[in-house]
């Protein structure tokens, strides 16, 4: 959700900012800019489309010299994706230079008092409106830009992370977060600003992590300078080591970053649970768990928070805690937790889960559930984000950056997370025998392998993906643990492939979905053995009585579906629990496959950012 990049010091800030925004382009965005400064004179460049039309505009329409720049990645929220409306964005004097990631509340009560007052406006962004604030509060108050740039924040509704200069100051910017996320990196001499570190990896391994309602001056020479926003209070700058490299960045000979990170999936599984997964010694160690044990197994109800690929992880969890720990789960989406009157108790737990832990929908529901008094637990990938400081405790998936919009190890590792969590309660309260339990640990010790076995059929999946690759619509259908497996293979074809697909429990394709198949409906069934066998194979035989096309993901050595389906797809057998662990890979590659032949944007797909930080 919009990119910013920023750069003060003693290089050319211009290769710096447009390699960032390049960085960031995975988080999704329609236009871009940059604004350059030497001292002098200002340049600022600006295009709808990608950082690719930049850089051509750039080159010939404004000198490229500098060692003071910011750059900006635009995802729409107040007005069409143009140039005009394209950050950053200057007050009426000139002197405000402005690039905003958030949305403004009530930008338009403000855009009329300042019109009033003589400002004249010529997007249409919200953006524009602050950058002009800024400059009033200045003129009137006789501050400085830093002051000026607290005084306008108080009077602000909404969220936001703001990078701004003042042209009449060469060596400072001054940046600010609430709801949005933001980084400073910090150098000899040089200061890097970015919506996460990857812009600046090369060039340092430290950084500052503003929190919410934080602001930082940043000047050339000096110590960067935190404070609050709200009381003015000075704050220590809490300098962390980055635990990001700019290998794991990097495409490493993938033609994408979503096949990549889908063929990262063993590691990154594996790293999830090194050192919390002890099968020889029958233990599974999380200190997130272990230090609040009481808390969950004192609990009336798991809650779990979570939005898109995240909360289809949740739905994973509701029966792995349900059938393993046999304590009851329900499942919200965050962003309608947040709005609904919830019924929370102090004996509840609530497991957010995000890829980023910068989720708005998600940061907004953790808050609302520790007001009601309950203990919330975070699942996240991203050491230090918001979500990992805003919990009472919780733990990281270890699945390495997602580059890719379409989230594919980060589902794989929050489930393996998640079914860490759900074993480990079950043995603390007796559900599982010593021996089942023992075997699980086993069990899940090998998915790793199993994974890498699904991925041998790759080959196999393109085929099938040159045959249905022009479809208009698909259908995915699964049971129990498959039916949350069905959802996100269905996501995953939409996002990246934009062919209208839905997920279902096979059970309830006779209350509707039914009417929809034809010869000209492909549908996906994940029909492995474990998990009410028999019913699938009848859902099945509806569907082909109806000639629709069949996709089946069913376990190794099946005959009876494999005869039915016209594509059948093996993956290794495992107890049921682990099956969407194994059973989500090949979903992913049809996706992936089915989005290249249709020229789409795979890693970048349209509309869609990687981490939704505005509501």
């Amino acid at each position: 959700m919009c990119g910013i990049v920023g750069y003060i010091g003693y290089r050319d800030a211009y290769p710096i900012v447009i390699k960032g925004l390049e960085r960031l382009e995975y988080r999704g965005y329609d236009s871009a800019g940059v604004a350059l400064y030497d001292g002098e004179e200002l340049h600022i460049c600006k295009t709808k489309g990608k950082v690719s039309d930049l850089k051509d505009k750039v080159e010939k329409d404004i000198p490229t010299k500098g060692s003071l720049g910011i750059g900006h990645t635009r995802w729409a929220t107040h007005g069409v994706p143009n140039d005009v409306n394209s950050h950053p964005h200057q007050s009426n004097s000139g002197d405000i230079v402005l690039i905003h990631n958030g949305i403004i509340e009530n930008y338009a009560s403000i855009k009329q008092e300042l019109t009033k007052r003589g400002y004249s406006f010529y997007s249409d962004t919200d953006t524009e409106v602050l950058a002009n604030l800024i400059q009033e509060v200045m003129k009137i108050e006789k501050v400085k830009l830093g002051k000026a740039v607290q005084i306008a924040l108080k009077q602000v509704v909404g969220a936001y992370a703001i990078a701004v200069f003042d042209r009449r100051k060469p060596d400072e910017i001054v940046v600010a977060r609430l709801g949005s996320p933001l980084a400073i990196g910090i150098g000899k001499n040089e200061y890097f600003v970015g919506s996460d570190a990857s812009p600046f990896i090369e060039y340092t391994s430290n950084a500052i992590y503003l929190e919410d309602e934080e602001m930082a001056i940043i000047r050339i020479g000096r110590d960067v300078k935190v404070r609050s926003i709200n009381d003015d209070e000075q704050l220590d700058a809490n300098i962390q080591e980055l635990q990001l490299s700019l290998e794991q960045i990097e495409k490493k000979g993938y033609d994408h970053f979503m096949l990549k990170e889908i063929y990262e999936q063993p590691s990154a599984i594996l790293d999830t649970f090194r050192g919390r997964l002890l099968p020889n010694e029958g233990i599974i160690k999380m200190s997130g768990i272990e230090d609040n044990l009481s808390k969950f197994l004192n609990a009336n109800r798991i809650v779990i928070v979570a939005c898109g690929t995240s909360w289809h992880a949740g739905l994973v969890a509701e029966y792995l805690f349900e059938d393993l720990a046999r304590i009851p789960v329900e499942v919200e989406y965050a962003s309608e937790f947040r709005y609904r009157n919830p019924v929370i108790k102090r004996d509840d737990v609530v497991i957010a889960i995000s890829q980023s832990g910068e989720t708005a929908d998600t940061l907004a529901a953790i808050k609302l559930a520790k007001s009601m008094g309950a203990f919330v637990f975070g699942v996240c990938n991203v050491v230090g984000s918001s979500i990992a400081r805003e919990t009472n405790a919780g733990a990281y998936t270890h699945a390495g950056p997602e580059i890719g919009v379409a989230s594919t190890k980060a589902f794989t590792t929050q489930i393996t997370v998640l079914t860490l969590i759900a074993l480990r309660l079950a043995n603390a309260k007796g559900t599982l025998s010593t021996s089942d339990y023992k075997k699980c640990l086993f069990d899940l010790e090998a998915i790793p392998r199993r994974v890498e076995e699904v991925l041998d059929v790759n080959d196999q999946i393109v085929k099938i993906a040159e045959n249905y690759s022009d479809v208009a619509n698909c259908l995915y259908l699964g049971r129990k643990y498959n039916f949350p497996v069905a959802l996100e293979g269905a996501l995953k074809l939409k996002e990246i492939s934009y062919i209208h697909a839905e997920g279902y429990p096979a059970a309830e394709m006779k209350h509707g979905p039914i009417a929809l198949i034809d010869e000209q409906m492909p549908v996906v069934v994940i029909a492995t053995k474990k998990g009410n066998y028999e019913k699938i194979v009848s859902n099945i035989q509806e569907i082909k009585s109806r000639r629709g096309r069949i996709i089946a993901v069913v376990t190794q050595g099946d005959t009876m579906i494999k005869e039915m389906a016209d594509y059948a797809i093996e993956i290794p057998e495992t107890v049921e629990f682990l099956t969407p662990l194994i059973a989500t890979i090949p979903l992913q590659l049809l996706s992936y496959h089915i989005a290249v032949m249709r020229g789409c944007n795979v890693d970048q797909p349209r509309n869609l950012a990687k981490s939704v930080t505005v509501e």
